[in-house]
């Protein structure tokens, strides 16, 4: 049988109910209280690891760049054997390579970006040609890779990642380097400007076709776009600075390809490709045709080096 209360009794009762529901209340208040200051805590704290993050990338310096591109591009010579140099570390100034331009084999360097549609062109027209005359050793080429239309990829950064993969193959496998370069600039394969452009795993793809073993270092290598800041350099390096390795004098063309750049400034570089022949720039609409040119220009030394050889017969004869 319930016990019976009094009206006193039940109502002390009901005063102590709430009191009790109160206490309760304030207990789940305090509960939540806390877990929301955890979790914002837990949330900045995160955040303040994310910034961290994100300015330890920004603010480290660029690492090396790849091996045999110790100029910012790599030297093709005989039998398209890539010239081996160390890399180039974080601070050191790029420097063209030591030619005697009064002797062959000729000193070509090409500054190309592996969306340009003016670079596909070139390649096409003239690849093979220059292939033949590198390879026989009548020409030195530098190959220069640059990165200047990385913004008309739709956000890819596909110029940056070519010019990666290239760097990549350079550095690990040079013997197929000089294919790669006319593979990524070739009909079949180069994409349009104004596209997203090849994929990483596209990009291996063709360098296992120009010959490559898709390695884990070259994976890797590719995955992480190591020497982007490096190719980056690049493009600042010619653009701000100016063009290195010109002859004594030499001027560029300036925006348009019709007017030199003045003679007392920096000699930087406009557009791609951009030839550059025994220190001059080769201008298809002043020289012509650019084997003709080298033909000329290979005439030119001989004749210089032939005239040189006789001078000092000459003068060991007396």
């Amino acid at each position: 049988m319930a016990e019976k209360l009094t009206k006193n009794e039940r109502r002390e009762r009901a005063r102590e109910q709430a009191r009790l529901a109160r206490e309760a209340e304030k207990r789940r208040e305090k509960r939540g209280r806390l877990l929301l200051q955890g979790g914002i805590v837990v949330g900045v704290l995160a955040i303040l690891a994310v910034v961290a993050l994100i300015l330890t990338q920004t603010m480290k310096p660029a690492g090396p760049g790849p091996e045999n591109m110790a100029s910012g591009g790599v030297v093709f010579t005989k039998d398209l054997k890539v010239v081996e140099t160390p890399a180039l570390q974080s601070g050191e100034e790029r420097e063209a390579p030591e030619v005697d331009r009064k002797q062959l084999p000729l000193d070509v360097s090409i500054y190309v970006d592996y969306m340009c549609p003016a670079c596909g062109a070139f390649e096409q027209q003239y690849g093979t040609m220059l292939e033949n005359y590198v390879g026989s050793g009548d020409v030195t080429l530098q190959v220069y890779p640059l990165n200047f239309l990385d913004s008309a990829s739709l956000g890819t950064k596909y110029s940056t990642r070519a010019a990666n993969l290239f760097s990549c193959v350079v550095e690990q496998q040079p013997d197929v380097a000089f294919k790669l370069h006319n593979t990524l600039l070739s009909a079949e394969v180069q994409p349009a400007e104004g596209s997203t452009g090849l994929t990483d795993d596209e990009l291996l793809e063709q360098a296992e076709g120009a010959g490559a073993e898709l390695t884990d270092e070259l994976r890797q290598c590719v995955k992480d776009v190591r020497f982007g800041s490096f190719i980056a350099a690049n493009y600042k390096a010619v653009s701000e600075t100016g063009v290195q390795g010109l002859a004594k004098g030499a001027q560029m063309f300036g925006p348009g390809g019709t007017e030199l750049q003045p003679a007392d400034q920096a000699q930087r570089l406009v557009s791609t490709p951009t030839v550059i022949v025994n220190g001059q720039q080769w201008n298809q609409a002043r020289d012509g045709d650019l084997e003709s040119y080298l033909l000329k220009v290979k005439s030119e030394v001989e004749k210089n080096s032939s005239a040189a050889d006789d001078s000092a017969d000459a003068e060991d004869s007396e």
